[in-house]
């Protein structure tokens, strides 16, 4: 007999097999000789009581009968090599490349064109970012194989149960190597150490099954007839022809932003969010989290996510990394952003999060309108703009090398320059600033009273142990490029289908995946 049974464990309890299956044998009032074995199904963390973390744990139990091992999720990929129908996919990211296994699995050839390095070359430049603070415009944390998420942590958490199927999403994540812990995790959480292996596996399925997979393939050109694709132009000269395209190039692909403008294709400003990454000891978030004065060995790193209202205007917590590090995420010389990412193990001894704060067309006008600074109420850019502007600021602000501007917390929200500075995980470095000159002022003020609310919600968190690091500003693109509703076609142009989050569609690995998916179930419907 199998039976899904729901088990309340202490930390230690649930890390030990033998103690779960007493507790099985007990909830089912066998011998635990009986439980033959045991899949772990859902898992999660429950920390409200200040007395006892516990793991709320839910098993499917073999009793009675042979236990048998969880089978790898089947998937099966035809070979495409001669297939009469050709998608030309624009990014490598989530979006791009799940979009490309669901075509191949329906028998049509995928042509994937990534304007950066495979994940391999790609370390390099991050390096080379990291130590001498040189951007390549073309390979950095935002641009290369497996896009921003691949070196950006892997997490895989979403709400968006309404986009797709998040389980065949994670399976196939696990398929191509991601620990079977994803499958049942209420926050799975794959790490940048292990996802440039699977992002390798997924990259040589499509080259085996014959689609072609083509690196530092930056796109400058779109073609259609009669508002029909056709083709694209590469920055090398090569003009690419396909029956349709997808474009998932991710919220940081500015100049295919400019490239709608200038041909005059729909594009549409879309508010967002911006602000500054936080950074605390990991031991204290353990602290607040656990309500304890030191974490069990048994559980993992503590998260937080935190949401307040301040004068009406959203500041919420963004991407948080526990056991992290900050990493320098430009994309262009003088330009200062920052993310957060974590290893498998989280093991690092900061937790660092973005705090934001939402923005609008309203906000991005009055900013330009404070620096004097020439603009239109129209321009579909206009967010785009702002966003540089405040990165351009964070650039001049910081030290050599991109290192970055930064202030204590408690300093942040009473308006002082600290004058020393704790340690931090950013590698290029950080220097003592007024964020107060760097940050838009409603960004500012927003943050600094959000600051204070927060610790009232984490006993701890407002302190001066904690660093405020500008700027973190690439939370979800600042463009929509618009599509129909049914077909998911661009409005201009028949076989175009923006995807993901440079279109405005997703915010994640896991719901970027899943509109790819989406956008290639519509390229597959129309072709039959």
């Amino acid at each position: 007999m199998q039976k899904n049974i729901t088990l309340k464990l202490r930390p230690s309890e649930a890390a030990d097999e033998r103690i779960i299956k007493e507790y099985i044998a007990q909830s089912e009032a066998c011998k635990t000789s009986d439980i033959t074995g045991f899949h772990r199904t859902k898992q999660s963390i429950d920390a409200r009581s200040r007395s006892q973390v516990w793991i709320n744990l839910t098993v499917t139990a073999f009793i009675r009968e042979p236990f048998l091992e969880r089978t790898v999720q089947h998937f099966i990929f035809q070979d495409v090599q001669n297939s009469s129908r050709k998608v030309v996919i624009i990014g490598a990211g989530p979006a791009g490349l799940f979009a490309a296994l669901k075509l191949i699995e329906n028998g049509i050839k995928p042509i994937v064109l990534e304007r950066g390095k495979d994940v391999r070359a790609r370390r390099r430049d991050l390096a080379a970012l990291n130590k001498e603070g040189i951007v390549n415009p073309e390979s950095n944390y935002c641009f290369g194989e497996g896009g921003a998420g691949t070196y950006s942590d892997g997490k895989l958490y979403t709400r968006s149960n309404k986009r797709g199927d998040i389980d065949r999403i994670l399976g196939l994540l696990h398929y191509f190597g991601a620990d079977e812990n994803i499958l049942y995790e209420a926050h799975p959480h794959i790490g940048t150490n292990k996802l440039p292996h699977i992002i390798t596996a997924i990259r040589e399925r499509i080259r085996e099954c014959g689609g072609q997979f083509l690196f530092e393939k930056k796109v400058i050109d779109i073609h259609f007839e009669k508002n029909i694709f056709r083709s694209v132009t590469t920055a090398d000269g090569d003009r690419i022809d396909a029956d349709a395209a997808i474009l998932a190039t991710g919220h940081s692909a500015r100049d295919i932003f400019q490239l709608f403008a200038d041909r005059a294709l729909l594009i549409e400003a879309k508010p967002f969010a911006l602000g500054a990454r936080i950074e605390h000891p990991q031991s204290l978030i353990d602290s607040i989290q656990y309500h304890c004065p030191v974490r069990d060995q048994h559980l993992p790193p503590a998260s937080y996510g935190l949401v307040e209202q301040v004068a009406q205007r959203g500041v919420f917590s963004f991407c948080m990394c526990p056991g992290g590090i900050i990493a320098p995420a430009a994309t262009a010389p003088g330009e200062l952003v920052v993310n957060g990412w974590s290893p498998s193990k989280r093991n690092n001894p900061f937790a660092n999060s973005g705090m934001v704060v939402q923005v609008s067309e309203k906000d991005a006008a009055g900013y330009f309108q404070k620096q004097k600074i020439r603009f239109s109420e129209n321009d579909p850019l206009l967010l785009l703009k702002f966003q540089r502007s405040v990165e351009t600021s964070a650039y001049k602000a910081g030290g050599s090398n991109l290192q970055a501007p930064a202030q204590r917390m408690a300093d942040f929200s009473n308006g002082i320059v600290s004058d020393s500075l704790p340690g931090c995980s950013y590698l290029p470095g950080i220097i003592s600033a007024d964020l107060g000159k760097v940050l838009p002022d409603f960004v500012y003020k927003s943050l600094q009273e959000g600051f204070r609310q927060f610790g009232k919600k984490m006993r701890g968190y407002f302190t001066n142990e904690a660093l405020v690091v500008a700027t973190e500003s690439r939370t979800s693109s600042p463009v929509r490029i618009p599509r129909d509703a049914d077909t998911l076609e661009h409005p201009q142009v028949e076989n175009f289908y923006p995807c993901g989050e440079g279109a405005g569609y997703a915010g994640g690995i896991v719901s970027a995946a899943m509109d790819g998916e989406r956008v290639a179930d519509a390229i597959i419907k129309k072709g039959r």
